[in-house]
């Protein structure tokens, strides 16, 4: 079966879902970046969420993101996708579950610039059983691809994750810090602890509750 994509959509020759919307081409300059990862940050954690009815919004994610629009920030979301290599679902499953995320975000006057999303793990089917792909977070693949095509100033830029993992990407991406929300897989076990353990001297790590704590 052929797969159908938006027009805005290319998937690479490593297999990752590289998308850029007709916002972005407001950017002319370099600037700071707002990279957020989406599961457990923007839209409520749901184990290998692919089906439209349960996507719902994180209390504050839209007025986080409509700030940063207004700032002329790119919003650029980077989300690992192994459902897809443990044959869970599909490109067509993630693209309909965006496409819910986005019309819940545009209800509260918000958007985003760019998504990129990873489906290679390291259990999973060919071609996406991938032992360490460079895209996955916590590599950084999916943040350097999108700075390819939006001129960002890294020195002051953020990534906002529940999991230390999504902020190892933005430290390895050359950002300036990461913001761990609790929210998602954030309240798990030790996840606090190492996320503070990746601050250095050039990486700054915050903590707050939630995204919508993020500007507080």
């Amino acid at each position: 079966m052929s797969l159908t994509l938006p027009s805005n959509v290319t998937i690479d020759v490593q297999h990752i879902w590289c998308q850029l919307f007709d916002s972005a081409k407001r950017f002319e300059t370099a600037r700071p970046a707002l990279f957020l990862d989406r599961d457990g940050v923007i839209v409520e954690e749901v184990h290998y969420l692919h089906k439209v009815d349960d996507v719902a919004l994180i209390d504050g994610a839209a007025a986080v993101i409509a700030q940063a629009n207004a700032d002329n920030k790119p919003v650029i979301i980077v989300t690992n996708q192994a459902g897809i290599a443990r044959d869970m679902f599909g490109w067509e499953e993630f693209n309909a579950v965006q496409e819910r995320m986005l019309d819940l975000l545009a209800q509260e006057g918000a958007f985003v610039d760019a998504v990129y999303a990873c489906p290679h793990h390291k259990v999973g089917k060919a071609p996406y059983n991938h032992p360490d792909h460079e895209a996955r977070k916590p590599n950084p693949g999916m943040l350097t691809r999108a700075m390819q095509v939006i001129d960002v100033i890294c020195e002051q830029s953020w990534i906002v994750g529940d999991k230390a993992g999504d902020l190892q990407a933005g430290r390895a991406a050359g950002l300036c810090g990461g913001v761990h929300v609790l929210t998602g897989h954030g309240g798990d076990d030790g996840e606090a602890e190492r996320a503070k353990e990746i601050a250095t001297k050039d990486f700054y790590i915050k903590s707050v509750k939630s995204i919508k704590d993020l500007f507080g």
